[in-house]
């Protein structure tokens, strides 16, 4: 868990041990779970917003979701950006991922970041219900958005470097793991549908159809790169992310 907070958020936890396999592997488990309390803490000011003034929902999800992505450094966001500025180049694999590798940002990958944003935005706004439905909406959105990166890190789905922390993890997420936490995720969208009097049906099948979708996205960029790179999986974890506020937002 300290490995896991140290490289996935902004928390100041004191770990000097050098990040090796077996620290990153046992590290990612804990994704989902950090993503969901993420999720729920960023949302807490809209969900003020919205019992005490319901007139300035917007600025609400503004916040929640810039509070997200300053909680995790905003790595996702870069991964998604690279991402999206490799695959558009339409170069050959090794081209591409030099231009992941980058740390300037192109075109395509600003446009990623806007329209990724605007449709969290816009489906967290767009979360009817009480005033703490949007904190269980995000809390669930963004566990299921880092579930997706368990899912690649499965033995079938090779890396496409040799190093770097998507090399560090690819190939360690066993079946047996993978669906455990899936029905963990599941679960807990139930529980907390259950809880804030939504549609449980609708809150199972958001997160669901947004892996499905997702699994669609990596099964494409893998035969793309030749794998996954840690910008994939942040990639992943924005697209898993939003497609499953959408589904929220129409359960």
């Amino acid at each position: 868990m300290r490995t896991a907070l140290a490289l996935f958020t902004i928390v100041p936890v004191r770990d000097a041990v050098a990040l090796t396999r077996e620290r990153a592997v046992v590290a990612v488990r804990w994704f989902p779970l950090i993503g969901a309390g993420l999720g729920a803490v960023a949302a807490l000011p809209l969900a003020a917003i919205r019992a005490w003034a319901p007139h300035a929902t917007l600025l609400g999800a503004v916040l929640a979701v810039a509070l997200l992505a300053l909680f995790s450094r905003g790595l996702h966001l870069d991964g998604l950006a690279d991402t999206a500025d490799g695959l558009a180049s339409r170069a050959p694999a090794e081209r591409a991922l030099e231009i992941m590798r980058r740390s300037d940002i192109g075109p395509f990958g600003v446009l990623a970041i806007v329209l990724t944003v605007l449709i969290d935005v816009a489906a967290l706004t767009a979360v009817e219900g009480s005033s703490w439905r949007p904190v269980a909406a995000l809390a669930v959105a963004a566990a299921t958005g880092r579930l997706a990166v368990l899912h690649a890190a499965h033995p079938r789905v090779p890396s496409a470097r040799t190093s770097g922390f998507g090399a560090h993890v690819a190939g360690s997420v066993s079946t047996p793991v993978a669906a455990f936490e899936t029905v963990v995720v599941l679960g807990g969208a139930l529980g907390l549908a259950a809880l804030v009097n939504a549609s449980g049906l609708g809150w199972l099948v958001a997160p669901a159809a947004a892996l499905v979708v997702v699994a669609g996205v990596r099964w494409h960029v893998t035969r793309r790169l030749g794998g996954v790179t840690g910008d994939v999986f942040g990639a992943l974890v924005e697209i898993g992310t939003a497609l499953t506020l959408i589904g929220l937002a129409f359960g």
